[in-house]
């Protein structure tokens, strides 16, 4: 089949029950997607409590493109195009740091950490200080924040950030629901997993309930979990579709019907008597739910997924090269649950771990095996003949079943045909 990057070639590519293997190979699709996904689209960027003080900056990115988040000394957010407006070189290159101004090292300009252009030597060639108005740092079109997750797009009108979270605001919610003092913290460092695959692929997976029994054996094996367990057809979790590209693997039935507070956690209340008791403090009756239900399973379109104990954000950087960068979560007033949380981060993506590296080997191998001329077409109709409608309106199916890919590539065929 021969493939042009064309909206009307879309519907050609994405059917009900599969998908066309040019979509994660062509680098014309890619470069649209850029367009009409990465640049048009709301898309996660940091959170603000990486930026905790007035001064403060990191490196962030959409898609490619490198953008700087920064606090003012006002206390408001900006995210900046990491770009001088001379040359364009890269004004920071370090990742962080505090500072109220920012200096691009090729000709000296320098920048406040709002944008505006401070200063630049020997203003005279450029006419006098008038020529400064015009020359500050490109912006993110449109900057929004929910609960301390910030987005940008650099579409100058669409939906709100919440009207593109729509039901996936509520997976944010119970997050931070888990946080006695009602606040997510991103402070514990940045992992980076580069791989040659394409960025879809990686959306795919995160809420691909299919894959963990298979791929992901020997970390349960010698972890002594039950996470498996949670991904059969045996189990009451189901995937669901969330609306607006957003997908699911919604564990809590399973919990609920063991009925173990921390039980999400691999644990019992008795052996984290401090976390527990504080957000019961904090939260009254209420927080026996948290406690049972525990961090939600969801891939916020298009590269923010929340998995129970850590963040991944998803980076686009070619048709065939992405990368992975992961944190574990920290929550405000929890150090016994955060010192845990970040050594099974440790054990599970970090450097050694296993989790990360048994799905980066999956999407290498499927990057490579998708540029097969035969068969062209990828299955996604697992589950099609069983699906159903909760209580919601959201559809829903088995933990196994792939709901979630059927919605994903339904969403992108709107937004490549929009």
């Amino acid at each position: 089949m021969t493939v042009t990057a064309n909206p009307s070639r879309y519907a050609e590519l994405i059917r009900p029950d599969r998908v066309h293997g040019s979509l994660y190979t062509d680098p014309e699709i890619f470069a649209e997607e850029l367009e009409r996904i990465w640049y048009t689209g709301w898309v996660y960027v940091g959170h603000e409590s990486e930026i905790a003080q007035r001064g403060d900056y990191v490196v962030k990115s959409i898609g490619p493109q490198s953008v700087i988040m920064t606090r003012d000394r006002t206390g408001q957010v900006h995210l900046l195009l990491n770009r001088c407006s001379h040359r364009a070189n890269l004004v920071c290159d370090a990742e962080r740091g505090n500072s109220n101004a920012l200096r691009c090292q090729y000709h000296g300009w320098t920048f406040s950490n709002n944008g505006d252009l401070l200063g630049y030597p020997f203003m005279q060639g450029y006419g006098g200080k008038e020529k400064k108005k015009e020359l500050g740092l490109g912006r993110v079109t449109r900057t929004e924040s929910y609960r301390g997750f910030v987005f940008g797009s650099f579409a100058p009108d669409g939906p709100t950030l919440r009207e593109h979270l729509g039901d996936a605001a509520e997976a944010i919610d119970r997050l931070v629901a888990l946080s006695p003092e009602g606040e997510v913290r991103l402070t514990a460092g940045w992992l980076k997993h580069k791989v040659k695959a394409n960025w879809k692929m990686l959306v795919e997976n995160e809420t691909d309930g299919y894959h963990p029994q298979f791929v992901h054996a020997s970390i349960f094996e010698v972890a002594k979990s039950g996470i498996g367990d949670l991904y059969s057809d045996k189990s009451a979790a189901v995937s669901r579709d969330l609306g607006n590209g957003h997908t699911e693997n919604d564990l809590r039935p399973e919990f609920r019907r063991l009925g173990v507070p921390m039980g999400w956690f691999g644990t019992t209340a008795d052996r984290m008597p401090e976390y527990v008791s504080d957000l019961r403090k904090a939260y009254g009756e209420s927080a026996e739910t948290s406690l049972i239900d525990g961090s939600p399973h969801v891939m916020i379109w298009p590269n923010l997924f929340i998995a129970e104990i850590q963040l991944f954000v998803i980076q686009p950087l070619a048709v065939d090269q992405t990368v992975q960068h992961v944190t574990a979560l920290q929550f405000a007033g929890a150090p016994q649950l955060n010192e845990r949380m970040l050594r099974q981060t440790l054990g599970s993506v970090g450097p050694a771990g296993f989790l990360l590296a048994d799905d980066s080997e999956m999407y290498e191998r499927n990057q490579r095996g998708v540029q097969a001329r035969h068969p062209e077409w990828l299955t996604i109709s697992r589950g099609m003949h069983r699906e159903r409608v909760d209580a919601r309106g959201h559809t829903i199916g088995y933990a196994t079943d792939e709901v979630p890919l059927r919605a994903i590539w339904q969403h992108y065929l709107g937004l490549m045909n929009r």
